[in-house]
């Protein structure tokens, strides 16, 4: 495994960074970066904390995870470096563009019609 030191973000590199990345429903708060996905319901839920889990574990980078019935809170930091660093952004990007993609108009691929996971903060 590499032990190599990565920078650790400040608060002001860390809006920034997240700006930068197009990452604005994620925020900084208590030295984690975090995100709400609201999903239709249990069984989506499931669903999601398992693309969740697999990325993270593909990733050998961990998220911090609360569940209820219809929300999924995902909080990340790199917990032997004391901070935010370079692999929470990756993984944050990862696991946003995974759990939110959906089929683009006009191709072979239909798209679930119902309500299905989105990122909102509600």
């Amino acid at each position: 495994m590499d032990k190599t030191k990565l920078k650790v973000f400040t608060d002001s590199e860390i809006v920034a960074e997240l700006s930068k990345r197009s990452l604005g429903g994620w925020y900084l708060e208590d030295g984690w970066i975090r995100r709400k996905y609201t999903t239709a319901g249990w069984q989506t839920t499931l669903m999601l904390v398992n693309a969740i889990g697999f990325i993270c574990e593909a990733a050998w980078h961990h998220a911090d995870l609360s569940v209820t019935w219809g929300k999924v809170w995902v909080k990340l930091k790199t917990h032997d470096h004391g901070g935010i660093t370079a692999k929470d952004f990756e993984l944050a990007s990862k696991i946003e563009s995974t759990v939110l993609w959906k089929p683009e108009t006009g191709h072979s691929l239909e798209g679930n019609p119902n309500k299905f996971i989105n990122g909102s903060n509600q």
